[in-house]
């Protein structure tokens, strides 16, 4: 997209959102007298309120409305929700609030909480988990020390399925998109099974043939095969006792990837992969659009999940006891070409294990006291395995590089046990009618034990370069790799306090301040190359002497990261409840982030390297104009920067553009001080129109429209602006016929219909610089990048019974 493009599709979104936001104050109040919105219902603070009476920044979206609009994923989710994002790299997902997320490492635990009914589900893998059958999910951004708790140090996601009801309900949904072989087959069916116990089943199946062309193969990438199986009974034992029991399974299997070379440096520095390659010649250059393409020798993600949550409400008189019990788990396994251009370089297999079991109890005091708390206590442990295998064919260009790397192998082994407790309380103090003062509190208490093995071996003559130092360690030592084991163990605790204060200024505006912290335990490093002990690996006379640099030095452990933040909101209600304004300004201060830092090979170590500042402003409204058209918006400006990062990974030539920004020549370091996160768009905006019109012969017609829109971003870790993303607006429609009692429907539901090309995460092609370097004795490179799926129409068909 060129800059003119970008600048118009930044103003005319600007200029949309706010008149849709703004409008409802221009708009005689007698238009308004009987137009009122349906309430919204959150659980954002444990207890069901109005989304207008909780002082948290929370976007909710609808369950009918993610089935409406073809949503399967948290990915999807996330298009709808400023300031919130989730990035699919190489080998892991990033989930980002207000610019704040994991690095990448299976060591690292989300620095966005997820939790579905109420279970905690903080891996990155099960942010690719197929959605279906929600009653709502839930955005709440900021840190979430009390409430959620679990390493909610940027925010949370709450995901709640739909519930087993006492009428009976059923219904068949299908979906067929043919450009990309899109198959979704959708069943639910509800009801009472008797007086006291109801059910409910929900069985998905979706396939999709994909949207990239891979040309060494011939398939279209990446295609997909989910299922998800889900059973729910409830039973109301008593007029005070409630037990709901759900057990799910699921599978989300991906063949291909959604990535392709998007240019090299070949018209920058004179040479570049189609340099040494010519089957990369004549393609993109990294100005040009994409064309999704691919050359890949085959990735593979299988991936299953399961969960059995048992929840148990018990109300004493007017209190409520909840107690919720979950045992979930996944396991994956994965093949990916990582180096992603489809030549014979390597491969890398992943594979992980993961089981938790987790308890939480809490009591709800009844609403309307002078005081009103919440308090609790919560348990988990879990168990993580994982491995990894680095395969180097005998045919490999990198053998240029080393003839003992021909068969090269290296695997590493992880193993974590965890076991944490938390005790929390919640005291709201209504001091009269119109002022609310909320204090909480949070202990935590978390220990880890962890291993790591790493091995390697050579189907290659390896002899010695001399006396004991053979070939491949000397190969070895250039890539920043070594064999070797780490083990140990760590404890930590912390409290993180919340206060809130809140002001009814009037009947319909609610004023609120919140101070609160935010706190993300340490823990292991899994893919750490390297030993953390600086005895291990060649001593540095030998490096010396054969003009190697020194040996490396790896990471095994790194410290929980912190934050200070710091809201002032309000909520509002406009036109006699036919809109509604919701605002908040932010500032959040952290410490200490976990972050990925290049290690000047092939890896990454973590490291507590960084710190940051997040602030910003985000706006949300809705407006009900007609009784059959409603309006929603959302907008947030995003101001973010690291202020302190000095071990940043440098992007190519940043030494001859910025050289005032290496802090580590060798290592191949440049500071980030100053400068913003990757996917950090300054504006993120949405606006949404839903309009129903009933015929006189028992139809309806209904249509929604929504537009999507991201300022600029770079979508490099390395923050390379020539993988910048340049700004955006996306257009989803449906449109749909249907009877006026609901018992059909038939939709068209289109995606992306403005076709824009989104680049979701870039980086250099892995190993391009060396093979460049090898063949020519210069510098130069190739980048990759994961895009969005293009535009896409689908027929939807709906029958409930």
């Amino acid at each position: 997209m060129n800059t003119s493009r970008a600048e118009k599709n930044k103003s005319m979104s600007l200029a949309l959102l706010a008149a849709a936001i703004s409008a409802s104050a221009m708009v005689p109040a007698v238009t308004a007298q009987d137009l009122v919105l349906e309430e919204v219902i959150v659980t954002a603070q444990k207890r069901p309120q109005s989304l207008q009476d909780v002082p948290l920044s929370v976007n909710a979206l609808a369950g009918e409305k993610m089935a409406d609009a073809g949503i399967t994923n948290l990915e999807a989710v996330s298009a709808y929700v400023p300031n919130f994002s989730i990035n699919q790299t190489g080998i892991s997902t990033t989930i980002s609030i207000r610019g704040i997320s994991s690095g990448i490492n299976q060591g690292f635990e989300q620095s966005v909480g997820m939790y579905v009914d109420g279970i905690y589900s903080g891996r990155a893998q099960l942010a690719r988990a197929p959605l279906f059958d929600m009653e709502r999910v839930e955005v709440v951004r900021g840190p979430q020390s009390i409430l959620f708790g679990k390493n909610s140090i940027a925010g949370a996601v709450s995901l709640t399925t739909a519930k087993p009801s006492d009428e009976f309900e059923a219904s068949v949904t299908a979906l067929y998109e043919p450009e990309h072989g899109e198959k979704d087959l959708r069943f639910v069916v509800a009801g009472g099974l008797t007086d006291s116990v109801s059910g409910r089943l929900s069985i998905l199946t979706r396939e999709m043939d994909g949207w990239m062309d891979n040309t060494a193969t011939g398939e279209s990438e990446p295609a997909s095969d989910e299922q998800l199986f889900r059973a729910q009974l409830r039973w109301e034992a008593t007029d005070n006792l409630a037990v709901a029991v759900k057990a799910e399974q699921s599978q989300f299997d991906i063949t291909g990837r959604n990535i392709e070379i998007i240019g090299d440096t070949a018209n920058e520095t004179g040479v570049g992969l189609s340099t040494v390659y010519p089957i990369f010649s004549g393609g993109d250059t990294l100005d040009a659009n994409q064309d999704f393409k691919r050359q890949a020798n085959g990735d593979v993600s299988n991936n299953d999940t399961h969960n059995l949550t048992v929840t148990i409400d018990y109300n004493l008189d007017d209190f409520q006891i909840t107690s919720i019990t979950g045992l979930s788990g996944y396991e994956y396994d994965e093949l990916c070409d990582c180096e992603y251009s489809g030549l014979n370089t390597f491969t890398l297999g992943l594979d992980e294990e993961y089981e938790q079991l987790s308890q939480e109890l809490r009591l709800v005091s009844p609403i309307g006291e002078t005081l009103e708390y919440i308090v609790g206590g919560f348990y988990q442990s879990s168990d993580l395995k994982f491995h990894d295998d680095f395969n180097v064919p005998t045919t490999s260009a990198l053998t240029a590089i080393s003839s003992a790397l021909a068969g090269y192998n290296s695997q590493r082994f992880f193993h974590q046990d965890s076991e944490l407790w938390a005790a929390f309380a919640q005291l709201t103090w209504n001091i009269q009618d119109d002022v609310r003062l909320t204090l909480g509190g949070r202990y935590t208490g978390e220990t880890k034990s962890a291993d790591r093995y790493s091995q390697t071996s050579t189907q290659a003559p390896n002899p010695d370069v001399i006396p004991g130092v053979s070939l491949l360690s000397l190969a070895e030592n250039v890539l920043r790799a070594e064999p070797h084991s780490e083990s140990g163990s760590r404890d930590e605790s912390s409290f993180t306090p919340l206060v809130t204060l809140q002001y009814d200024y009037s009947d319909s505006t609610m004023l609120y301040a919140t101070y609160t912290t935010g706190f993300k335990s340490g823990g292991f490093d899994v893919r750490s190359n390297a030993s953390s002990d600086v005895s291990v690996g060649l001593p540095l006379s030998v490096t010396s002497a054969l003009g190697q640099p020194a040996s490396p030095v790896g990471v095994f452990e790194f410290d929980e990261e912190e934050a200070t933040s710091y809201e002032v909101g309000a909520k509002m209600s406009l036109l006699d409840g036919a809109a509604e304004l919701n605002t908040a300004i932010y500032y959040t201060e952290y410490d200490n982030l976990q972050v990925s830092i290049f290690d000047g090979g092939l890896g990454f170590n973590v490291g507590n390297a960084a710190g940051a500042v997040s602030q910003g402003v985000e706006l949300d409204g809705r407006w009900r104009v007609a009784e059959s058209l409603t309006l929603t918006a959302a907008l947030a400006y995003l101001d973010f920067e690291f202020t302190d990062y000095e071990n940043g990974e440098c992007y190519f030539r940043q030494a001859e553009f910025e050289p005032d920004r290496v802090t580590n020549a060798a290592l191949d370091m440049c500071s980030f001080t100053g400068k913003r996160q990757a996917y950090t768009p300054e504006i993120t905006a949405s606006l949404g129109g839903n309009y129903r019109y009933s015929f006189s012969n028992g139809l309806d017609f209904t249509a929604a429209i929504d537009l999507n829109y991201s300022d600029e971003y770079l979508a490099s870790t390395s923050l390379d602006p020539r993988l910048t993303q340049d700004s955006f607006m996306k257009l989803n429609a449906r449109l749909a016929l249907g009877a006026d009692n609901d018992l059909w429907e038939l939709a068209l539901v289109g995606k992306n219909l403005t076709d824009e090309s989104v680049l979701t995460y870039g980086a250099e092609v892995p190993t391009s610089a060396t093979l460049v370097g090898a063949a020519t004795g210069q510098q130069g490179l190739a980048y990759y990048g994961f895009y969005d799926r293009p535009r896409s129409i689908a027929l939807q068909a709906r029958v409930r019974f």
